[in-house]
């Protein structure tokens, strides 16, 4: 049987996570805090064997991916699939704008309702699961055995969470979304299942857990 390990990571920080900005699909940059986690989290996986390492195209999940890729002496090959949720109207807002400006949709957003999608263009989260699961057992399939990277953002690191534990869409999130964290599930062609999550001893100062979806 197909079996291959994954390495799932959250992206680096960025100024809107610290500013508490939605990001989406927005095409937003680490900032000096992201590129410190990105160059510990190379660091902290160097004696691992990958056998690829792939990264929403996004440049703030591709430059982290890339300081994984220089230590693996791999190529970053990037996939629009494991882009973030696309937030339609809600990108480049903050929370408390997106109340005041949209209460019904904000109000769906936060119930997590899996048929929403905002204005402007947004996914539903029954859309965004879809993707991200036929993504990454696209990538896994092909590669067949041994271990990938997948570095992406806290949505689809939430789909891959849910998928691996069985939990519902619209349930509650308990578990945290750190940036740079390392994630380790094993895919087959029936299942995923957690390994492992939210490790975060290779960074010695506190990364940011935020629920912006970015």
């Amino acid at each position: 049987m197909q079996a291959v390990r994954l390495i799932a990571v959250r992206h680096g920080e960025t100024a809107w996570n610290a500013d508490g900005r939605i990001q989406g699909q927005l095409d937003i940059g680490l900032n000096d805090t992201g590129l410190w986690q990105a160059q510990r989290l190379g660091r902290a996986l160097s004696e691992e064997t990958f056998h690829a390492v792939h990264t929403s195209d996004l440049l703030r999940a591709h430059q982290t991916a890339q300081a994984l890729a220089d230590v693996a002496a791999l190529p970053v090959q990037g996939s629009m699939g494991l882009r973030e949720r696309h937030l339609g109207d809600f990108q480049g807002r903050t929370v408390p704008e997106i109340e005041a400006l949209w209460p019904d949709q904000y109000r769906a957003w936060r119930e997590r309702v899996p048929d929403f999608a905002p204005s402007g263009g947004g996914e539903s989260l029954l859309q965004f699961r879809d993707r991200v699961m036929a993504t990454v057992s696209a990538l896994a399939s092909a590669q067949g055995q041994g271990q990938i990277a997948v570095v992406a953002h806290g949505g689809v690191m939430d789909i891959l969470y849910r998928a691996a534990t069985g939990q519902e869409l619209q349930t509650p999130r308990t578990w945290t979304l750190a940036n740079a964290a390392i994630n380790r599930l094993l895919w087959t062609p029936d299942s995923l299942t957690l390994v492992g999550w939210a490790d975060a001893q290779h960074l010695n100062r506190t990364a940011r857990d935020d629920d912006s979806l970015s």
